[in-house]
């Protein structure tokens, strides 16, 4: 049996995604290696079986920057028969351990790659079949249950799956950790994908209405042309938009944005009574990451979402160094409790989207 974890991640991010498990996982006592190949789209955590399970109930998602989704690994199968995978699956999982029995719902995912891609038909008509035959074998719930553990099966091809599981609260609600936005008609610009999947990820759905309600001040640095400012119009927001390029006459038209030609690093507001300041200014992400930290010691804003643009190298080890700084800084210096997350989005690139909002 093949024990482990399998992470997914931003093709090209597999090694800071593995450098980023060992570093997590060595911190809660299991020491495992990771195999990983460039550009493929996941990593697989080498450790016991029994660990693999502490981290799959331990090692929270939510503080993983460079990884989407993981799961503790049952089984691999690299020679299923076209003509019967159902049975195939349905085997390999009696050697399951029983107290993750029955599970309450299932996966059917691929690597984020262009192979992972041409497999995306196959997988959708497979969903059903094995999903009739997984409740058939009694290793599914009769109706999705979000408190019993997921099941994933990850297809590598046609022929190659990896099984594994997640717990339900230590998962990502979406299909192979990806939330699937629409752009939005009337956008100035595709970075508008980034808050929208910002504030997916880091705002609770039980929050929203409170947090992102209309009628709330927010400020967009570095926002030209506005696709940023246009989520935050979208949600009612009254925006003091900061740039000393132009912004989408459309988002002034709606009588919600006033543009302040200026320099985003100087800019502060006459009140303080912003709630979301917000930036995705391509600068050094240390400068960026210090006037986020000077706006909420300043209480200028009460949360806080903005970019950091990576370098090519030693990308994992720069993040901890930028969030270390951050934290201690908050800590140092700061009013209160806060909070801190960080994650690579699925439409980020070469970034990482943090938030950082005070309790």
């Amino acid at each position: 049996m093949m024990n482990g974890l399998l992470a997914y991640c931003r093709p090209g991010f597999e090694g800071d995604c593995a450098a980023e498990l060992q570093d997590k996982s060595g911190a809660l006592g299991v020491f495992g290696y990771c195999q990983t190949q460039a550009n493929q789209g996941y990593v697989i955590y080498r450790c016991q079986a029994e660990e693999a399970d502490h981290l799959g109930r331990k090692l929270a998602l939510k503080d993983l920057v460079f990884c989407r989704q993981f799961v503790v690994i049952l089984a691999e199968l690299t020679e299923l028969a076209p003509t019967d995978r159902v049975s195939a699956i349905a085997m390999a999982l009696l050697e399951s351990p029983s107290e993750i029995k029955p599970l309450g719902d299932l996966r059917i995912e691929t690597p984020d790659t262009n192979d992972g891609k041409e497999l995306s038909k196959f997988c959708r008509k497979f969903t059903v079949p094995l999903r009739q035959g997984l409740r058939k074998a009694g290793w599914l719930t009769e109706r999705e249950s979000d408190r019993r553990p997921t099941l994933h099966a990850f297809f590598l091809s046609g022929q190659s799956v990896l099984l594994g599981y997640s717990y339900s609260y230590n998962q990502s609600p979406w299909l192979m950790g990806i939330p699937r936005l629409r752009m939005p008609a009337g956008a100035p610009s595709r970075s508008t994908l980034k808050l929208d999947e910002a504030f997916q990820v880091f705002v609770p759905v039980y929050e929203r209405e409170e947090r992102l309600q209309s009628g709330l001040n927010a400020v967009d640095i570095g926002a030209a042309p506005g696709g940023w400012t246009f989520q935050l119009v979208q949600r009612g927001m009254m925006v003091q938009a900061v740039d000393n390029g132009p912004m989408a006459e459309s988002l002034m038209e709606t009588g919600q944005v006033k543009h302040i030609r200026e320099d985003g690093f100087k800019f502060r507001p006459k009140k303080k009574n912003i709630h979301w300041l917000v930036c995705d200014m391509v600068e050094k992400p240390a400068r960026v990451g210090e006037l986020m930290t000077q706006w909420l010691l300043e209480e200028y804003c009460k949360e806080a979402i903005f970019n950091l643009k990576l370098p090519m190298k030693k990308r994992y080890a720069l993040v901890q160094e930028y969030l270390t700084q951050m934290t201690e800084q908050l800590t140092e210096h700061g009013h209160g409790r806060f909070e801190l997350q960080a994650k690579q989005l699925y439409h980020d690139r070469e970034e990482i989207t943090v938030h950082i909002r005070w309790l």
